[in-house]
């Protein structure tokens, strides 16, 4: 290498310098190698000095470089010359520019070489941080994969311990906890699907390639039922911690809890039943968490990378879904409980705010019912709600004829002639009858009863009671739906009119959701329950076949043929029928018949007007009470008169007559109308008594052979009794039964009236007419002793 490069600047002055130096071909030589050196060490900065170098020589005013060994360099001025030889100049300026021209070359390929060798190394460092990357990724994968599976089992076993351990030991407590069972409700479902998605995961080891798949089809396979199971447990939370909250107000069985539950759990530091209860909720929200973390670890060119981001969008809406079924419920369980409220309690509720929403809604219900404002038409939920009335309608009904049909039987079976010692003689028959009677009364009919209530009776309540919910949601949503109305259009809402308006769209979503699932389910149970009946009423009848099979050879008409036995029984049955339409016939020509006590005075007045203006043939009395619920219908008592105008209305319906009522004419159910028969019983006249025979009447001969004793009568007492039955058709008024004594107050109204009388009966007072009124003797003196 050349250690010193000596640049010797030509001046103007006459000052010669010799220089002694090797040649030039050395020099150039040397200079090539020491840029050969620095380009072999693939430095770029070395190049670029080096070039730097080779131009600064180039554009230089002196071009005669000097280049020495290291071992000697002498330079030698003689004042003779004051310049060098120009031929030695340019000579030496030619050299030194041709050795640059090389030199920059041989630098330009070392530098592309030098570049190309760096832009390899930089793809091998890209390619090293790519595949260490990828291991790092994998890692980080398979960890949370691990992560997922050991924490899912250290989770199942938590809630192993709880709902079997602890609980067995809080069953244990002295006295027993109330409503234990309910904290550990749904518990069970959730620990059945943790149970299966482990048992899924166990398939293969977290290490294998396919084990990404495996872990996504678990989960979506278990999509449905853990949405079901930690939905209706998330839903059911809030009764844990109040259940909880309870046990806390009461010191000596909250220390007892949280006695059994460090006893039970050593290993875990857990105070109290909720530090398990809890997973679930915690649970459900990780799965999301877990699921992306792998997702962002894994290559998007893996094959399971698309299953694994919809199971991780599916994780989010299960979430999401859970949410919004837990706020529907808090809503459906603010709004169906049913309140028992006195007046008074309503009274006290009322206040300036609900009494100005109720005239809102009242108001916004008026202007409906006018036609003001249009209704909010919504079909898909009239439809539901309309079937929801009609299912309810039916199963109300058949609760009522449910409890009347085991009403009727309890009484059946209170009545047992079979106990009764009868003489009935020493037939076989009437005694196989007989014991017939006794077993179905003492073992066939109690047991069938048993079974309707267990089965029936009891399913049914429950069934109805589970109507309330829906019923009162109904009729909050109608509420609802009014303030929402009364909004309008408004851009901008209060804090409170959004609360308004989020409250109806909430239960309007809810029934809209639910109310078919629970329509469809109450119908199932209503056919169950019918069938249930249907069931039981087979069973009876096969345990009585049954029963009087076993008396066949005793009975009467046992030995007929099967047509005989038939036409024998349809001939009893067709009997029987018959007296029972006898029956019938006659009570309802008792309930039809007129009333047969005479007319009050107002009803006799009536009467005069009716006859006056109609036939006696056109007269009516009703047979029961008529109350009009259309336009021109009258509203008349039992027992009144009435004249017939028309047999039909204006559109030719005969089940509605014309009548006139002595003053309004109007229309009456014809079925309620029979034709006025007068009583012709006459009131009793009052007796009217005469003294007893004189002394003077009675001629006495003492030469008679008869002999007439002289008896005094005392004055006979009267009392007032009631000649007829009467009815009282105002709480001014008393009934009265015929033969009964009644005491007279007053023999005239406040009007003075003598038609009606104040009286008072068995303890009660009130007005009746007074030709109803029998004055009767009541005691009679005993005769005195004869006169001598």
């Amino acid at each position: 290498m050349c250690h010193q490069m000596h640049y010797v600047t030509h001046t103007h002055t006459h000052t010669h310098t010799h220089t002694h130096s090797l040649p030039l071909p050395s020099c150039s030589t040397q200079t090539h190698a020491v840029s050969t050196q620095r380009a072999a060490s693939h430095d770029p900065r070395e190049v670029g000095s080096v070039k730097e170098l080779l131009c600064k020589q180039t554009h230089t005013h002196t071009h005669i470089p000097a280049c020495s060994s290291p071992s000697a360099s002498v330079t030698m001025e003689t004042p003779s010359r004051t310049d060098s030889s120009p031929s030695e100049c340019e000579q030496g300026e030619v050299a030194a520019t041709e050795v640059t021209g090389r030199d920059m070359e041989d630098v330009d390929v070392l530098e592309e070489d030098t570049e190309k060798e760096a832009g390899e190394e930089v793809v091998k460092d890209e390619e090293a941080g790519k595949r260490a990357a990828g291991e790092l990724a994998t890692q980080r994968k398979l960890l949370a994969i691990e992560e997922l599976v050991l924490t899912e089992r250290n989770y199942l076993r938590h809630l192993r311990l709880c709902s079997v351990t602890i609980r067995s030991n809080l069953q244990k407590v002295q006295p027993p906890l109330a409503n234990l069972d309910t904290m550990f409700l749904h518990i069970q479902e959730v620990m059945d699907v943790s149970e299966r998605l482990l048992t899924l995961l166990d398939r293969g080891q977290p290490s294998n390639p396919g084990f990404l798949s495996l872990l996504c089809d678990a989960f979506l396979s278990l999509r449905t039922d853990m949405e079901a199971a930690y939905r209706e447990y998330l839903a059911g939370y809030g009764n844990v911690t109040a259940l909880e909250n309870s046990y806390k107000q009461k010191e000596a069985v909250w220390q007892e809890v949280v006695k059994v539950v460090k006893a039970s759990a050593p290993e875990v530091n857990a105070s109290s039943p909720t530090f398990f209860l809890v997973m679930p909720v915690q649970r459900i929200a990780r799965y999301p968490l877990l699921l992306q973390t792998i997702q962002k670890h894994t290559d998007p060119r893996d094959p399971a990378y698309l299953a694994l981001e919809d199971v991780a969008r599916i994780a989010v809406d299960m979430n999401c879904k859970i949410n919004e079924y837990k706020r529907f419920r808090e809503v459906a369980d603010k709004y169906k409980k049913t309140e028992t409220l006195s007046i008074r309690d309503k009274i006290n509720r009322l206040n300036g705010h609900s009494i100005a929403k109720k005239t809102a809604r009242l108001g916004q219900f008026l202007k409906h019912e006018t036609g003001i404002v249009p209704k909010v038409i919504d079909e898909e939920f009239d439809a539901l709600a309309g079937f929801f009335c009609v299912l309810e309608r039916g199963i109300t009904d058949l609760h009522e004829n449910v409890e009347n049909f085991l009403g009727h039987l309890q009484a059946f079976l209170a009545c047992r002639p079979e106990e009764r010692d009868l003489d009935l003689g020493s037939d076989r028959g009437v005694v196989s009858y007989r014991e017939i009677t006794a077993a179905l009364k003492q073992w066939i009919y109690p047991t069938f009863e048993r079974r309707v209530r267990t089965l029936v009776h009891r399913p049914l309540c429950s069934l109805r009671e589970m109507l309330a919910g829906p019923r009162n949601l109904i009729r909050k949503r109608l509420d609802k739906l009014l303030d929402y109305e009364a909004l309008g259009e408004k851009s901008g809402l209060s804090y409170e009119e959004q609360a308004v308006a989020g409250a109806y769209r909430t239960i309007n979503a809810l029934l809209v959701a639910e109310l078919p699932q629970f329509n469809g389910t109450a119908l199932q149970l209503l056919w169950g329950i019918l069938g249930a009946f249907s069931c039981l009423q087979r069973d009876l009848a096969a345990d009585t076949e049954q029963l009087f099979a076993s008396y066949t050879h005793e009975l009467p008409h046992s030995l007929l043929e099967p047509s005989a036995f038939w036409e024998w029984a349809s001939a009893a049955v067709c009997e029987e029928a018959k007296r029972l339409d006898a029956i019938f016939q006659n009570v309802q020509e008792e309930l039809n018949a007129p009333i047969v006590q005479p007319l009050s005075p107002s009803s006799q007045r009536r009467l005069q007007v009716l006859m006056e203006r109609h036939s006696p043939e056109k007269i009516y009395q009703l047979t029961r009470h008529v109350v009009g619920s259309r336009e021109l219908d009258l509203t008349l008592q039992r027992g009144e008169l009435v004249a017939l105008v028309s047999e039909m209305d204006t559109r030719g319906d005969r089940r509605r007559w014309l009548v006139d009522a002595g003053g309004p004419r109007g229309y009456v159910p014809s079925s309620k109308l029979v034709r006025y028969r007068q009583v012709t019983k006459e009131v009793p006249p009052s007796p009217h008594f005469t003294t007893a025979v004189g002394r003077e009447a009675i001629r006495r001969h003492s030469y008679s052979p008869e002999s007439h004793p002289f008896v005094t009568m005392a004055m006979p007492c009267f009392q007032v009794f009631a000649g007829y039955d009467f009815t009282a058709r105002s709480h001014h008024e008393v009934t009265l039964r015929s033969g009964e004594p009644v005491k007279v107050l007053e023999p005239h109204d406040k009007r003075g009236n003598r038609d009606w009388s104040l009286v008072e009966v068995r303890g009660r007072r009130g007005y009746v007419p007074s030709n109803y009124l029998a004055v009767l003797p009541s005691v009679v003196a005993p005769p005195t002793a004869p006169f001598c």
